[in-house]
């Protein structure tokens, strides 16, 4: 059994038009769920926000744009600086607008985050127990 893979990262956070804010993001990888990465996002011990996200999605968005949902991942390069920009859609506000939260994170630890992940379980060795899929379904049926 490979053991579950954790990084805290700091991340600036732009949310609604503020200016950047600096929070921390809770990453883990559990290779039980060997397709997703949580990111959970804390201010002074405060969660603001938990997320499920595709590993390949993640590792993609290193390279070029990806996601047309709720989330939107993309490089971005500020001079030397690489990050990668995270969209995050919420729930849609009175006007049909939606809640809008973006995160920036430094590309280059995000790589090793992901590096990680796939040295506990390669790309293409992920497997998923069926029986306990259906199980999950079936159980918020």
């Amino acid at each position: 059994m490979n053991p579950i893979v954790h990084r805290t990262l700091v991340v600036q956070l732009r949310a609604d038009g503020t200016a950047r804010c600096p929070v921390l993001a809770h990453m883990s990888y559990d290779p039980e769920d060997p397709f997703a990465v949580t990111a959970m996002f804390t201010l002074d011990g405060r969660v603001l926000a938990r997320w499920r996200l595709d590993r390949e999605m993640l590792n993609e968005s290193l390279r070029g744009p990806v996601g047309v949902g709720d989330v939107r991942l993309r490089p971005v390069r500020q001079g030397r600086w690489r990050e990668v920009r995270m969209d995050f859609l919420g729930d849609p506000l009175p006007g049909g607008e939606r809640h809008h939260a973006v995160v920036f994170a430094w590309a280059p630890a995000l790589a090793s985050f992901l590096s990680d992940t796939y040295m506990a379980v390669p790309p293409g060795r992920e497997e998923v127990r069926m029986d306990d899929v259906l199980a999950e379904i079936l159980a918020t049926g």
